[in-house]
Parts: structure tokens; C-alpha cells; sequence
């Protein structure tokens, strides 16, 4: 979708700021359909961030890229 290809240079310039603090992973819903299904994703786009192996916040939708920095900064300080 327009909105996943937009989010996609987002996540991949995060990627290049975050290396070694953050894991970052893309899946395609439509081939992991059950995956999708376990993280109750109903809309796309939706990044979820995961803290400790549990999701620790999600975004549905296309996040503003600064809202996304926010996130990944407070996720990447431990808070």
C-alpha cells in the first residue's frame, strides 16, 4: 500500500540511526497472515515496538516520521 511504501525509507533511516540499539524487522502481512493475526493487526500500516520480548507500544497508521523518532528514542533510553 502507498502508506507502507511511505513508511518504509522512514524505518530504513531509523535502521541506519538505531544500529546496534534497536532491531528493526518489516513482514508482509499477506504472507504471514498468521503472524498478523497473533499481534492483532488490523490495519496497515503498523509498527510495533517490542520491549523485553512483549510489545511495548504500537502505531497504526502512517506515523509522522517525528512521532516515530520519539518513540524509538524513549524505546532505545530504556523508559
Amino acid at each position: 500500500c502507498d502508506p507502507c511504501r511511505r513508511l518504509s525509507p522512514m524505518l530504513d533511516a531509523a535502521a541506519d540511526v538505531f544500529t546496534n540499539k534497536i532491531k528493526f524487522f518489516k513482514v508482509n502481512v499477506d504472507e504471514s497472515p498468521a503472524l498478523a493475526s497473533n499481534f492483532q493487526i488490523q490495519a496497515i500500516p503498523t509498527v510495533l515496538f517490542f520491549k523485553d520480548g512483549k510489545v511495548a507500544d504500537r502505531i497504526t497508521g502512517l506515523p509522522a516520521e517525528a512521532d516515530l523518532k520519539s518513540r524509538l528514542l524513549m524505546l532505545s533510553s530504556g523508559n
